[in-house]
């Protein structure tokens, strides 16, 4: 093989992106119905922006997970060998 990455390797991070991309498809359904909801029955207070605040947040750092991933185990992977080079004294 190449310098690719394992097939393991792939398929896990294929499979996280379309865990990503399923997550965010429900998080526009679920708050499009949220919002609906709250404007028909309680138009005059805005509760759906604390379960959109909520899933937003969750639903960022899954994407930096999915999107940022490779960029962090990089940066993880040069600590430790910079840490491996250290004297043990």
């Amino acid at each position: 093989m190449g310098n690719g990455i394992s097939r393991e390797e792939a398929e896990r991070r294929v499979g996280a992106r379309v865990g990503f991309y399923i997550n965010l498809a429900v998080y526009v359904v679920v708050m499009i119905v949220l919002i609906i909801i709250n404007l028909v029955t309680s138009p005059e207070y805005y509760w759906f922006k604390w379960p959109l605040l909520g899933w937003s947040i969750g639903l960022f750092f899954q994407g930096m997970a999915v999107f940022s991933g490779r960029k962090l185990r990089e940066v993880k992977e040069r600590m430790i060998e910079k840490e491996m080079k250290k004297d043990p004294d």
